[in-house]
């Protein structure tokens, strides 16, 4: 047991500073513009709002994290700190209205170190979408959406 232990402890250690490494490689979620976020309970008032076309929700974090809880409706793409996140992310909008109404969150970690969304908004605004939003997650997906009691789905 103490094997398994200290081999947890390492590969969180790990994991720690590679999402770390990788948000200041990507860029902080901290430099995203206030006007291009959205707030958890301002998300659920739209989502409740009836006659009104739904966002496109995307989660653009681990795909632990969405199959444990996510928003309903949202669609996982991938981490957007790796290529492979960032190219499933433009083809699955590449076919849509540059206005469409694109909700991307993540939820990993706190906004200041989250790796995944300001690159999933810049890939968004370099191909010309004029209507994304960033869900600003303060702390991460279970504090600030789970545990206020916001609807939620998982797995796949």
């Amino acid at each position: 047991m103490r094997i398994a232990s200290r081999y947890s402890k390492s590969a969180l250690i790990f994991v720690a500073i590679a999402v770390l490494s990788l948000a200041q490689a990507a860029g902080q979620a901290t430099s995203i513009p206030t006007t291009r976020l959205i707030n958890p309970e301002d998300l659920v008032k739209l989502l409740q709002t009836s006659g009104k076309e739904k966002p496109l929700m995307i989660q653009v974090g681990s795909h632990v994290l969405f199959a444990q809880a996510h928003i309903p409706g949202s669609e996982y793409i991938g981490p957007a700190s790796s290529e492979s996140g960032l190219q499933q992310l433009r083809k699955r909008v590449e076919s849509l209205p540059r206005t469409k109404l694109i909700v991307l969150y993540c939820g990993c970690c706190p906004w200041s170190h989250c790796p995944n969304v300001k690159p999933a908004d810049d890939a968004l605004h370099a191909m010309g979408f004029t209507n994304v939003k960033v869900l600003y997650i303060s702390d991460n997906f279970g504090a600030n959406w789970v545990d206020k009691g916001y609807p939620v789905a998982k797995g796949e």
